[in-house]
């Protein structure tokens, strides 16, 4: 079987683990602090605070803004990205997604309100968001900026890493580019946000028994950060063996009628998190009867997301957003990640065809 994911651990994963177990000291230590500080400086922010997972980083970030009103954000994408407005207090409004899978930022404009406080766009995929865009309508409007990046370690928009450009969120799931088992950041150059984070993970202590807010247990373990210490050493041969894998596909699917490669911005690197097509109605054959194809190869290959969040009854939303509707029923995501080989790609490739 060729998986969709493969964690690539090392003998340094497993020698930094050992380090650590060695030492006793196993949640909230130097190990975490250094890791923070690598992560800052690969995005480019002053600040980093790791939690213990992607999820906990979007909760924790909209905390630290104090986050109460309505917040828009795409219907396209894992269910955490919206859970995490809902339990910071705020409300849940989407914006319909583009031909690239990410949000679309006439959908934002139509969206903003008086009671709009955020916006919480997703580089979805690995495939950033067009920043400038969504920069110029947060300044506009005074609004708070928090991205979900937990699928973008390393996406750049015009030269700037994503995570820079508002709150960044990041994941270190099995699945994403780098991992650390479970385990988030999130990332910021505002002081006050960063110390409101730290407290917030840290059940709201600021040393031994002095509580001065409502926080949680986020707190990311000793052994979780030295794995990724060492994770963030490979992340740039991870990302380019995922783009040469990606590009690859690109390049021989392009001319497949019915296959809809997936959109790189020339202003933007992705990173390809996943590399996902759409089989539209010009294809021979169902997107769900070529996902049968490709597992009697020994080909996995997964839906993201086969329910757009917007028609979950959990959210009881009335909108309408009919490309993140479509897309549900066309995408499909095939295997890229650094173990995939060049035979592992033209089997794809050949049940494809």
């Amino acid at each position: 079987m060729i998986p969709i994911a493969k964690p690539i651990i090392g003998e340094e994963e497993i020698e930094a683990v050992k380090e650590v177990l060695k030492s006793g000291i196993l949640t909230q230590g130097k190990k975490v602090k250094e890791f923070e500080e690598r992560f800052s400086e690969y995005v480019g922010v002053k600040y980093s605070i790791a939690v213990s997972s992607g999820t906990t980083a979007l909760i924790t970030s909209l905390l630290s803004h104090n986050i109460r009103k309505e917040v828009i954000t795409t219907p396209f994408t894992f269910i955490s990205t919206a859970n995490s407005i809902i339990f910071a207090g705020g409300k849940t409004v989407f914006a319909d997604i583009n031909e690239e899978f990410n949000i679309d930022i006439e959908r934002i404009n139509e969206k903003i309100t008086k009671k709009t406080e955020a916006i919480l766009p997703v580089h979805l995929f690995g495939n950033p968001c067009n920043m400038k865009e969504i920069m110029d309508l947060v300044e506009d409007h005074s609004l708070i900026l928090v991205e979900d990046a937990c699928q973008a370690h390393g996406a750049v928009f015009e030269n700037k890493k994503v995570g820079s450009f508002g709150a960044g969120c990041f994941s270190f799931y099995p699945t994403k580019n780098i991992t650390t088992g479970e385990g988030g950041m999130i990332t910021t150059d505002d002081e006050k946000i960063t110390e409101k984070c730290r407290l917030i993970r840290n059940i709201g202590m600021k040393s031994q028994y002095e509580y001065v807010y409502l926080g949680y247990n986020f707190r990311m373990n000793e052994i979780s950060a030295a794995i990724g210490i060492e994770q963030l050493k490979k992340i740039g041969s991870f990302i380019e063996k995922r783009r040469k894998n990606s590009l690859y596909l690109t390049k021989k699917l392009k001319n497949v009628r019915g296959i809809v490669t997936p959109r790189e911005n020339k202003k933007a690197f992705h990173v390809y998190h996943q590399y996902t097509i759409r089989i539209t109605d010009e294809y021979p054959i169902s997107r769900d009867q070529l996902q049968q194809k490709l597992k009697e190869k020994g080909i996995a290959s997964k839906i993201y997301y086969p329910i757009p969040l917007n028609k979950l009854r959990l959210y009881n939303s009335n909108e309408k957003c009919p490309n993140a509707e479509r897309f549900s029923k066309e995408v499909l995501s095939l295997p890229i990640h650094p173990s995939v080989d060049e035979k592992d790609l033209d089997l794809i490739l050949k049940v494809i065809k």
